[in-house]
């Protein structure tokens, strides 16, 4: 892989925490804490940590890449030393001292950064004239679709059970009439003459040399002579587009779930982008929940909160019987352990039972004389501890 612009402005292991002596070990635990800390589906709609999770990402797709870090480590000694792009020091190229003459560079900024430095490291574009690409060949055309957001409204007991459903949105999608290559059906794509179909040329510059986009075909590799009356030759088209989603049991309200290349399509036959799909779970009637946790309120009367009963209590499955103890209060919880919500891999929630205890609105005849010397009968005070 040739350097990166990036590698020249951020420290990365700065990013990760660690020392540039640090082991592969050490750099795989530093991503895992940093990437679970700032990952979008634990801090949904924060972007600040959606931006952190993505420079963790960068930094450990080089650093833990054993080939990537020793090329990153060589341009960060460039810049430690004060050799490079952007470097300081007088005009020029090299010089009499070689490399150390090498203090400022210009160049052109659409001539391929990565290749460019790639020459420099003795790597990339040279051996490439013809075009036909050696070793870290790049394909400047070709270029990943955009990652895409959408919404999708579950019923409560669908996000719990999980379940297979459909989102629909607007985007960017392969065209239906080339299937994507940007020529008109019946004609084929011809292989660039001047690239060779690599979609990128070889531009000497003295003592070295480096890449560009080519010219003539724009970095794609081939040249279509008729374009697509569809898409106009660009293999895409923006038309509403249908995607299945496969929720995961256990789902809860605001989570984003990530549908791998449902995105947009790619340019220039580029891969297409990601599709994240945030969940809004509805109200149930009866049960509410916390986590994989089920919660259910249950109103007892003024007597079996006293004396103490047993009642039926609803379940994601069959009713079970819970007991509730003499001298209940209003609001008191109990836990029945593994009825709540099932998210798989045996993890399962409790149900979790909370009394109300109903006073009757109206009372005559014989139940306001029982309640009158049940009244008479009780000596505690309950307001006593308020002084008064």
């Amino acid at each position: 892989m040739a350097p990166q612009r990036e590698w020249f402005e951020t420290d990365y292991y700065d990013v990760l925490g660690v020392s540039p002596s640090a082991s592969e070990k050490d750099i795989t635990r530093a991503y895992r804490k940093l990437a679970k800390q700032h990952h979008p589906d634990a801090n949904p709609g924060n972007k600040e940590a959606e931006e952190k999770f993505k420079s963790v990402s960068t930094a450990y797709d080089v650093l833990g890449d054993a080939a990537k870090r020793k090329e990153y480590d060589e341009v960060r000694q460039m810049v430690a030393s004060g050799v490079g792009p952007f470097s300081g020091g007088g005009p020029g190229g090299f010089g009499p001292g070689g490399a150390e003459g090498f203090r400022t560079f210009q160049f052109d900024e659409d001539a391929g950064f990565g290749d460019l430095l790639g020459g420099l490291f003795g790597r990339g574009a040279r051996g490439r004239r013809g075009g036909r690409g050696g070793r870290g060949s790049r394909q400047a055309g070709p270029q990943r679709g955009a990652d895409l957001e959408t919404e999708l409204n579950l019923d409560f007991l669908d996000a719990v059970h999980g379940v297979t459903t459909s989102v629909s949105f607007t985007a960017d999608a392969v065209c239906s009439v080339c299937h994507g290559s940007g020529a008109e059906p019946g004609t084929t794509p011809d292989v660039c003459p001047q690239c060779g179909g690599s979609g990128e040329v070889l531009v000497d510059q003295g003592p070295f040399s480096f890449s560009q986009v080519c010219p003539t075909c724009g970095g794609r590799g081939t040249i279509i002579e008729k374009p697509c009356h569809q898409c106009g030759g660009r293999g895409v088209e923006r038309r509403r587009r249908d995607v299945k989603v496969r929720i995961p049991p256990g789902v809860d309200d605001g989570q984003r779930i990530r549908v791998p290349s449902r995105g947009a399509a790619g340019a220039n036959g580029g891969p297409p982008g990601d599709l994240f799909v945030t969940v809004h779970v509805g109200k149930h009637p009866i049960f509410g929940r916390k986590g994989k946790d089920l919660t259910v309120r249950v109103p007892i009367t003024f007597s079996e909160a006293a004396l103490g009963t047993q009642v039926k209590v609803p379940t994601l499955d069959k009713p079970v019987t819970v007991k509730v103890p003499a001298g209940t209060q209003s609001g008191k919880t109990v836990k029945v352990r593994g009825r709540g919500i099932d998210a798989g891999k045996g993890s399962t929630g409790d149900l979790l039972v909370t009394f109300d205890v109903v006073v009757p609105k109206k009372v005559d005849g014989a139940a306001k004389k029982a309640i009158e010397d049940l009244g008479n009968a009780l000596t505690d005070n309950p307001r006593e501890h308020l002084g008064v």
